[in-house]
């Protein structure tokens, strides 16, 4: 197994409001200490806010999870101690002082790591449907939506072209 595959993000529990702060410090002591090959990313989750007062509209980020840091990192006791050590850090999040990694479901809903998948679909390409609630029609890709794994189709239907959202693994090439 290679190093990189060995490594795993976990949450890491830090004083409301120094997310950004415990975020930059590890980063830094990474660099000091030559911790690159253990501590690989760090990630504050945040999302855009769009309020709307006194008829103007203002957008902001808000961390999703306040007081929480995500590390992904390879787990040794020098990299452990980095991050456990660094000011304004109360500790991993797991039962006792041991760490436990997110699942890959976890990240994945999370948002925090994206992955970019291969696609060999292109607009205005004919395709069939393997499954699901229109499964066996044939269609055209009229949209691909990449960030959301999601082509838009137009399937015909009772006579009239209709656009169907499915997912990338749903279709295939005629």
């Amino acid at each position: 197994m290679s190093e990189l595959e060995q490594a795993r993000w976990y949450v890491v529990h830090t004083y409301s409001g120094h997310e950004n702060k415990v975020k930059a410090t590890i980063e830094k002591a990474v660099q000091t200490r030559g911790m690159e090959d253990f501590i690989l990313d760090l990630a504050v989750p945040t999302e855009e806010i769009v309020e709307t007062k006194n008829g103007k509209t203002k957008s902001r980020q808000r961390k999703i999870f306040p007081g929480y840091v995500l590390v992904k990192m390879i787990i040794t006791d020098e990299s452990w101690y980095i991050v456990r050590n660094t000011k304004g850090v109360t500790g991993f999040v797991g039962p006792g002082s041991k760490p436990v990694p997110l699942s890959e479901e976890e990240v994945k809903s999370m948002g925090v790591e994206k992955t970019t998948l291969e696609i060999d679909f292109e607009v205005g390409e004919a395709i069939t449907v393997k499954y699901g609630p229109f499964e066996g029609f044939m269609g055209n890709i009229e949209e691909i939506n990449l960030e959301k794994e999601v082509v838009k189709v137009l399937i015909s239907m009772f006579g009239r072209e209709t656009p169907v959202e499915l997912e990338f693994d749903q279709i295939e090439k005629i």
